[in-house]
């Protein structure tokens, strides 16, 4: 995939984030087996488990606040950001958080995927 067509699918992706569809997202734009790790954590295999845990995230948000994108970067099937995501928890906590995700494609799809962030917020 050349890498004007990965940046166009890393756009896709941050397109629905800012709307709130991730499930959607990631049913369009992630391989059957991505694996997803969040820093030195086990990785979840697998994109049914990986949705099952994006739900209880997401079951813990009220209100998807925003994402913004402050870096980005595409190479040979791998993409690169830095993110902010501003969201009011269910219990009316507001949460800010700063993150980064490094993503390995194959045939337009994610493969595996590693976010990196501060481990005193909640994900």
């Amino acid at each position: 995939m050349s890498t004007q067509n990965l940046q166009q699918r890393l756009n896709d992706l941050f397109g629905s984030i800012r709307q709130g569809k991730i499930i959607e997202a990631m049913n369009e734009l992630y391989d059957k087996g991505t694996v997803m790790q969040d820093n030195a954590n086990p990785p979840t295999v697998g994109l049914a488990a990986n949705i099952e845990r994006e739900k209880q995230f997401m079951s813990g948000v009220k209100e998807w606040k925003g994402f913004n994108v402050t870096a980005s970067a595409v190479g040979a099937d791998v993409t690169f950001y830095e993110c902010t995501l501003d969201f009011i928890e269910t219990n009316g906590q507001a949460v800010h958080m700063e993150q980064v995700s490094v993503a390995k494609w194959r045939n337009g799809k994610i493969i595996h995927e590693r976010f990196y962030y501060d481990t005193g917020l909640k994900r």
